[in-house]
């Protein structure tokens, strides 16, 4: 019983999320945090920072990309909070696409989505502990290494009291978010 009442709240927050201009879904500033949820399914809250203790125990981690799996990147000066997002396709050992949000500031304005775009491993040992990303502004790939984490696989791990949600794989919530106000 208990279980059935966090579900239908947690749908009903995400219905109503979608429906207000809300700051984590208004359509002027989508943050990367409830992006990555939606899209990848991981059922993580918090600073996308905190992503990846989190998920110790919840969900499997590891150092090597796979389609569907959350990049968390570590806070550093420039980016606090950290950053998270999901990886859409691998293209090589070195590179893949991801998509997010709130990285690129597009048209003048941050907290827009992107989708597909480059991710290169660069660092020493071909470990992904630092990669560089796509900057729209620079119309290339941005000039900065960012340290990662790692990556959060969506099977989660089982436990009791874990719920599992389907992940926005055909990118509904996603459009749903980016269209309220427009």
């Amino acid at each position: 019983m208990f279980k059935l009442a966090r579900i239908a709240m947690i749908a009903l927050s995400l219905m109503l999320g979608s429906m207000v201009a809300a700051p984590a879904f208004s359509a002027s500033y989508l943050q990367c945090v409830p992006f990555a949820r939606a899209e990848s399914g991981v059922q993580l809250f918090g600073n996308a920072r905190d992503w990846w203790a989190q998920a110790d125990g919840r969900y499997a981690r590891g150092q090597s990309p796979r389609e569907g799996a959350v990049m968390a990147f570590a806070p550093t000066r420039a980016m606090p909070i950290g950053h998270v997002a999901v990886v859409s396709r691998i293209v090589s050992n070195r590179e893949v696409l991801l998509s997010h949000s709130n990285w690129s500031p597009i048209n003048g304005r941050r907290g827009q989505i992107e989708r597909n775009v480059r991710a290169l491993d660069v660092s020493a040992a071909g470990d992904w502990s630092s990669v560089r990303v796509w900057y729209a502004p620079m119309g290339d790939l941005g000039l900065r290494a960012n340290p990662i984490s790692g990556f959060i696989y969506p099977d989660a791990v089982p436990s009791a009291g874990s719920l599992a949600f389907a992940p926005d794989a055909d990118g509904t919530l996603a459009r749903i978010a980016a269209s309220v106000g427009n």
